[in-house]
């Protein structure tokens, strides 16, 4: 957030913004903050959140590939592996470049799929593959697919490779135990299954967490990479 020095004058975006770990941020700064996503539990969530904070925050349920906005209205648009979840990303790119301002910013944070959280995804797909014409949300952390998705002629684009730690209080199969109940990519794949094979997608996530952990006195730390875009629209 700091990095984008969004300013009060601003109206920002966050867009599939979950329950606002995004939102409230770009709130504390005194922009004129909305958040958009479709699932209306999410956005209760952070409702809740704004309100402990007392911050005034434009909360609209809707679908990051229909953006319920006039053209170039935002100065900034913001998801933190969110749209990259959207089933149509041409219609998501469709939608971002229309509701953004010449001079405006999109920043993006995607899941890469050498990092922790891209393998955990792609072992989802092992187990539920998805229809044929869907792309892989983490082609959005491929920074050959961005360059591709974001035509130089509209837009001038930087992008830098960042590693976020995830802090729990838990061990490492309490925490694989926790994704497998809140996480929904994690959640939907084993609604898929049946019992065998959510026995055996279980195990192999238990095996991820327990790999790649390092157990301090707090819990476990666990490090994730993710492609940060930046784009200016032109």
């Amino acid at each position: 957030m700091n990095r984008l020095q969004i300013t009060r004058a601003e109206r920002v975006l966050d867009a599939a913004c979950g329950s606002g770990n995004l939102t409230i941020p770009a709130a504390r700064t005194g922009a004129d903050v909305t958040g958009l996503d479709l699932i209306p539990e999410l956005l209760d969530a952070a409702s809740r959140w704004a309100e402990r904070e007392q911050l005034s925050i434009q909360l609209d349920e809707g679908n990051a590939e229909a953006l319920p906005y006039p053209d170039g209205h935002f100065d900034v648009v913001l998801s933190m592996f969110g749209v990259m979840f959207a089933a149509r990303p041409d219609k998501v790119m469709e939608e971002l470049a229309r509701v953004i301002r010449p001079g405006g910013r999109v920043a993006l944070a995607n899941w890469t799929r050498t990092g922790f959280i891209g393998q955990l995804l792609s072992a989802h797909v092992r187990y539920v593959a998805p229809p044929p014409d869907l792309p892989s949300p983490i082609l959005w952390g491929d920074l050959s697919v961005i360059r591709e998705r974001f035509d130089v002629r509209q837009w001038t684009v930087a992008t830098r490779e960042v590693t976020l730690t995830f802090k729990y209080p838990h061990t490492p199969l309490g925490v694989a135990e926790l994704f497998r109940g809140t996480y929904g990519p994690t959640v939907r794949t084993f609604e898929a299954l049946d019992e065998d094979r959510r026995a055996l997608l279980a195990a192999e996530l238990n095996e991820h967490w327990v790999r790649h952990h390092r157990l301090t006195p707090n819990g476990a730390e666990i490090d994730s990479t993710y492609l940060e875009v930046v784009a200016t629209r032109r």
